[in-house]
């Protein structure tokens, strides 16, 4: 492996903005200057941890760019690589989603994308796991579940309920119509999956304690999906679940903060200017204290423009609106090795102009994975 010796640059460390030099030796950071290795001169850059992407399902636009039109799931991964590491993502969780569905978020086509992913993240540049989206009204194959978890240590649990959301919609909604199309099944079938599905409602209690119990014995990190209120936010801190993934309102943010958990929210709700879904606003949940984490949610590009965005607008500087993307998101799945600029950590490292923010260089664990003029 090339060692590398970055210099000229101002370095985000974790005391903030400094002139020095870098080198990258053996894969690892190292602040001493008198290290040897190729040169990188980046006078007028700013050199910046790799971003740490805690929810990302971007990756199904690759899959399926088009109703009825699904791309083999190694080629899919591949692509999906390129564009994470294109944006300076060089740690995903990619939102895999474990659900009562068919078709694309199956539990079945879940089971093959660990498979697939198991065989193909040696290949990837991008440190690339799973952030498993559970439905927790897909009741019945809990057994195999726990078996993933046990099976993969790398990945989080995020709990998520979207039936109850869905209830008692009409087959012409457009979250009826969306869902149905991505299960390749008539509306009006859709719907009455929902509502035969929604009767095993008192099975939840005991399904969700015992594999949150399963995955915190394990010391994976778990993470509650729109949470709704601050009696939700309690209930789930009592079974183990640390960090609160979009939460709907924002006394359920405020009960999160209280708690001193992390809150996930999306960039791209900073840079649209509010969220897709009625739920709370990135921004001002950024300058209330509400928000410690930006996901790229569904696109890639998100959370390095959002990291811009903010210091731009003056909603926060760039070196504590960078750790929203970098050092904090790796603090919630629970990676100490990355996410900073510090002596002996992953060699995670961005290089972008200061003045036309273009990124010129992307290291994933110390080797050079882009290189840009």
């Amino acid at each position: 492996m090339t060692n590398w010796k970055i210099t000229g640059g101002r370095v985000l460390t974790p005391d903030g903005f400094e002139e020095i030099d870098i080198s990258i030796v053996e894969g690892y950071l190292s602040l001493d200057d008198h290290l040897g290795g190729a040169e990188i001169a980046c006078e007028g850059c700013l050199v910046l941890p790799g971003i740490v992407d805690a929810h990302g399902d971007g990756f199904e636009r690759v899959i399926r760019p088009r109703a009825g039109v699904d791309f083999p799931l190694p080629l899919a991964l591949q692509e999906a690589d390129r564009q994470m590491i294109g944006n300076g993502i060089t740690t995903a969780y990619h939102g895999l989603t474990a659900s009562w569905e068919t078709g694309l978020r199956s539990f079945d086509a879940a089971r093959t994308f660990l498979d697939i992913l198991a065989d193909v993240a040696p290949t990837l540049d991008c440190d690339t796991r799973v952030n498993l989206r559970w439905e927790v009204f897909c009741l019945d194959p809990l057994d195999e579940l726990i078996s993933w978890l046990d099976r993969s240590p790398e990945l989080v649990l995020s709990l998520n309920d979207h039936l109850t959301a869905y209830l008692d919609l009409p087959p012409d909604h457009r979250k009826i119509i969306r869902m149905a199309e991505r299960m390749e099944t008539p509306r009006e079938e859709v719907v009455a999956q929902i509502a035969a599905l929604h009767e095993r409602i008192d099975e939840l209690p005991e399904a969700i304690a015992r594999v949150t119990k399963a995955a915190t014995a394990l010391g994976l990190t778990v993470f509650a999906h729109d949470e709704t209120s601050p009696d939700q936010r309690r209930a789930n801190r009592a079974l183990g679940v640390s960090v609160s993934e979009f939460p709907m309102t924002w006394d359920t943010a405020r009960e999160t903060a209280a708690g001193h958990e992390h809150i996930v929210l999306g960039a791209p709700n900073v840079l649209r200017g509010g969220s897709q879904n009625n739920a709370i606003d990135a921004e001002p949940a950024i300058s209330s204290g509400l928000c410690s984490v930006l996901s790229s949610d569904y696109y890639y590009p998100a959370p390095l423009l959002a990291a811009f965005a903010l210091a731009d607008r003056g909603v926060v500087p760039l070196e504590t609106a960078w750790r929203l993307v970098s050092s904090s998101p790796a603090e919630a799945v629970g990676l100490s090795d990355r996410g900073r600029i510090a002596e002996g950590l992953r060699a995670d490292v961005l290089i972008i102009d200061a003045e036309t923010r273009r990124l010129k260089t992307v290291f994933a664990g110390g080797r050079r994975v882009l290189q840009r003029d």
